[in-house]
């Protein structure tokens, strides 16, 4: 069975995760007695804390190997759109998800977490951004998400808020893809979310942002219509609303919706 990475200090034990899904019952087999598959598809800001989510489902339920797809939320809509067989999804933002909702290829999605926008930049912050305004500086090599991604959708309404015309060297198409160019000194600055900045630990610092209350994102999941392991991706959609999915969640930084 494939091993996930678990991070976060806040993260549940293998032990405490067993004992909350225990009343779920389900233990799943393949029909040859082999593996069966539950296939996760999850915004790229979500990768640390699904993974360690993913390895206590795995822990309580025999035989389930969950398979974990993380991309820009977008991203992950269009492959849903064009028939990838996803049995969950969750997305950074509402929207996103009310694009499956629309054409009838989610149900019952539900809101489990939020996350807020930070200013990452490399270590000791070599172009001395100290604020949102200094982003707007034709100084500051900035790296944004496309407008598509939630966090492109977040740092325009940022923006706009606060009246900048924000210019960025490049967009990308996930959160990830942002944290690794200013990782890799290829950008001064990049607007990430808070639980980006943590993650990354010494490999950037954070400059807080208090705009970011104007643009808060909702973090919604919901079972994949048809999908082929339908009981297991609604007990797996259970596990991240439960109280210890939320507390592994806030152990990487999310806050509650």
């Amino acid at each position: 069975m494939r091993k996930h990475v678990a991070a976060g200090a806040a993260a549940l034990t293998i032990g405490a995760a067993v004992t909350a899904l225990a009343g779920c019952g389900a233990r799943a087999s393949g029909d040859d007695g082999g593996t069966t598959t539950l296939t996760v598809f999850a915004a790229a800001s979500l990768k640390g804390s699904f993974e360690d989510l993913a390895e206590q489902f795995e822990a309580a339920h025999d035989g389930v190997d969950v398979q974990l797809s993380f991309a820009g939320s977008s991203d992950l809509v269009a492959q849903i759109q064009q028939g990838a067989p996803a049995d969950v999804f969750a997305s950074a933002d509402t929207a996103n998800m009310d694009k499956l909702v629309g054409d009838g290829l989610v149900t019952d999605p539900r809101d489990f977490a939020t996350n807020a926008l930070e200013i990452a930049v490399p270590p000791g912050n070599p172009a001395g951004v100290e604020s949102l305004q200094d982003l707007a500086s034709p100084d500051v090599r900035l790296v944004l998400c496309a407008p598509e991604v939630p966090c492109g959708a977040a740092s325009a309404k940022v923006a706009d808020t606060a009246g900048l015309d924000l210019r960025p060297v490049s967009e990308e198409q996930s959160v990830t893809d942002v944290l690794g160019k200013v990782v890799a000194g290829e950008a001064d600055a990049g607007l990430v979310y808070v639980t980006d900045v943590a993650a990354a630990g010494a490999d950037v610092e954070g400059v807080e942002l208090p705009e970011a209350s104007e643009a808060v994102n909702t973090y919604p999941i919901a079972p994949v219509a048809d999908a082929r392991q339908a009981e297991l991706a609604q007990e797996f959609v259970d596990l991240v609303l439960s109280d210890d999915g939320r507390q592994t969640l806030a152990g990487f930084g999310f806050a509650a919706p």
